[in-house]
């Protein structure tokens, strides 16, 4: 079985900073795809989905042009600003630069905009058509609290189809279920929507966390939205801080069902971003 990896990152420092990572913290050097690669084959991922980190219209070309020159990447979820008016003209020029084709979905960072309802506001929702009549998904990168938001825009474009990433980011670390777990169903019963099994370790106690500790979100993922919408994403290098690549994977694999293993370690991923269509 062909693993895909539908989240990932990598960083230059050198070429900008990640205001975002904190200045003691181990994520504060370069990581790139030559750093990926041995991890990712040493733990059998064949195929990746490179994810944008910040929000500055330079990062996706540069995204785009390393997936044109190493195969491993299938797939970027770029940046856009979703609202300005020419949106759809701005996701024409990326699908027409080197590794134009690999451009699947667009990401901004919902979770760090005051307004719980940022998704509803009408400028967003142009940009969020614009999307999904490119052809593109839109990942999600919320809050919990943001959570009605997203199925209330979900509901309103059911052309479009929405990602959301590391399970909308429950409180792993306090134990916590609710309001969560009925704010991820209430998502997932809308079917253009889709979930990664991605940055568990991360909300959860970096040095002590067990599976036992992750297993209700993940069981509440793969019930809410089935294998069929559910698919794996490593979250490195983040991951690293409470992880090796490695043991996010075996992680993934020992909290899901080996049934659905083809599902959620490839082939949602493969139709969702359609890896097949990437051009490399």
């Amino acid at each position: 079985m062909t693993v895909v990896d539908a989240h990932h990152h990598v960083w230059d420092l050198s070429v900008r900073d990640q205001d975002w990572i904190g200045s003691d913290s181990p994520l504060r050097r370069n990581f790139t795809v030559e750093d990926l690669v041995p991890e990712a084959r040493a733990a059998g991922v064949e195929r990746t989905v490179l994810v944008q980190t910040v929000t500055v219209p330079e990062e996706t070309p540069e995204f785009l042009a390393l997936a044109a020159r190493h195969d491993v990447i299938a797939g970027v979820v770029g940046w856009t600003d979703l609202t300005r008016p020419d949106t759809a003209d701005e996701l024409a020029h990326l699908r027409e630069l080197p590794g134009g084709t690999c451009l699947k979905g667009i990401r901004h960072q919902v979770q760090s905009e005051p307004d719980p309802e940022w998704l509803l506001r009408p400028d967003v929702r142009r940009g969020l058509t614009a999307v999904a009549e490119a052809g593109l998904v839109y990942d999600l990168v919320v809050l919990p609290h943001q959570l009605p938001a997203c199925a209330k825009a979900a509901e309103s474009l059911p052309q479009l189809t929405f990602v959301l990433d590391h399970l909308g980011k429950p409180p792993i670390a306090s134990g916590a279920l609710e309001p969560w777990a009925a704010d991820v169903r209430a998502l997932a019963a809308l079917p253009n929507t889709v979930c990664k099994l991605s940055g568990m370790v991360t909300e959860a106690d970096l040095d002590s966390w067990t599976i036992d500790d992750l297993r209700p979100y993940a069981d509440t993922v793969l019930d809410a939205f089935g294998p069929d919408r559910l698919m794996f994403g490593s979250d490195w290098p983040v991951c690293t801080l409470g992880a090796t690549y490695g043991e996010v994977l075996d992680t993934a694999r020992r909290l899901t069902p080996v049934s659905a293993h083809p599902q959620i370690f490839g082939a949602t991923a493969t139709r969702v971003y359609g890896l097949g269509d990437s051009g490399t």
